[in-house]
């Protein structure tokens, strides 16, 4: 399928500012805007795939499934891996990722600021009423909190996720790892690319079904 240059230069940039050693987990977040608004921010910051967990036995995951679908459906650009198994889903992000990072609330708590966010990293978020589950907990290597110097010392999900992925880009920034240019010689940066061509792609031929 043809492309034009313009939209072939945009897939270069964007394939070779991705952070492939940064990923999200989300745990048993039930708000179809809260996911959609995290993956906007995946997007913005260069990350490419996340990992979504609902291990809740009371919950429909078939339900859940659907509304995620529906969040990222206008969002083609970014791989979203779905679990209702802890440990099969932990496990897939330990063997990728280096550093499992929670916002738990612990003992042994640091700062956001705190983090080598330049190293390989997963953020692990629970949702607002129950936080990270005693499942994941044993998968975590860290624990971290976002300073606050409010009365509610609380944040919506998809606004700590937005402020962490922010300082991890931050950090980034400074360490020049966006400051990269695209080479076919890099595997991590092809991959990217050929995927944004081939959904680029399957884009059109939906429209023109339409």
């Amino acid at each position: 399928m043809f492309i034009t240059e313009e939209r072939k230069a945009k897939f270069e940039n964007v394939a070779s500012k991705s952070q492939l050693d940064v990923t999200v987990v989300l745990e048993n977040i039930h708000d179809p805007h809260n996911i959609g608004a995290i993956l906007r921010t995946c997007d913005c910051v260069g990350i490419r795939e996340i990992y979504v967990l609902y291990n809740e036995h009371s919950r429909n995951a078939e339900k859940q499934y659907i509304g995620l679908n529906s969040a990222s459906g206008s969002l083609k650009w970014i791989d979203v891996h779905f679990f209702t198994d802890t440990s099969i889903c932990m496990n897939a992000v330990k063997k990728k990722y280096s550093l499992l990072a929670g916002t738990s609330l612990s003992e042994k708590c640091v700062s956001l600021f705190e983090l080598d966010c330049t190293k390989s990293v997963a953020f692990v978020f629970g949702n607002e009423k129950d936080g990270i589950t005693p499942d994941v907990l044993p998968y975590l290597d860290t624990n971290f909190i976002i300073p606050q110097n409010g009365m509610v010392q609380s944040l919506n999900v998809s606004v700590a996720c937005a402020i962490s992925l922010f300082e991890m880009s931050r950090q980034r920034i400074q360490n020049g790892q966006y400051n990269r240019n695209y080479s076919e010689q890099n595997e991590g940066m092809k991959n990217i690319f050929n995927r944004f061509v081939d959904r680029h792609t399957e884009s059109l031929k939906n429209k023109s079904r339409c």
